[in-house]
């Protein structure tokens, strides 16, 4: 994807979010955000076992953290809690640019931080039940 595609991409995704809203069934929500540039998501999640049934998020902020997020909802869906574990910061720069990456990597980054983390969380709580 050239440059002219991946910004007309990401301009797509924060102009019509995918997945956007709440999920009221969710197995575990969690907010993350760069709160000195103003960027905040927060996730839900269902999961089905240890696969990710349902993704959803809510969020305000830059272009690029909110179509990051957008996009990775999209694809995150039917991954397992340890494939989730396993992502890295490879998959955004495949999804925006590593270009981009590089420039805004905090905006780039966060939904991405985000899902780890709620996945944690909801391993954590499963096993305290």
């Amino acid at each position: 994807m050239d440059r002219s595609e991946a910004l007309e991409t990401i301009l797509d995704h924060y102009q019509n979010p995918r997945n956007y809203g709440e999920l009221p069934a969710a197995d575990v929500s969690l907010q993350g955000g760069n709160p000195g540039c103003g960027d905040i998501v927060t996730l839900f999640l269902k999961f089905n076992g240890d696969t990710l049934d349902e993704i959803s998020y809510t969020g305000q902020g830059c272009t690029i953290s909110q179509a990051a997020t957008s996009m990775l909802t999209e694809i995150a869906r039917g991954y397992t809690i340890e494939q989730i574990e396993n992502l890295d910061y490879t998959l955004i720069e495949e999804l925006l640019s590593a270009e981009l990456v590089k420039t805004r990597p905090k905006c780039s980054t966060l939904g991405l931080d985000t899902l780890k983390f709620a996945t944690q969380k909801y391993r954590q709580e499963r096993a305290l039940k």
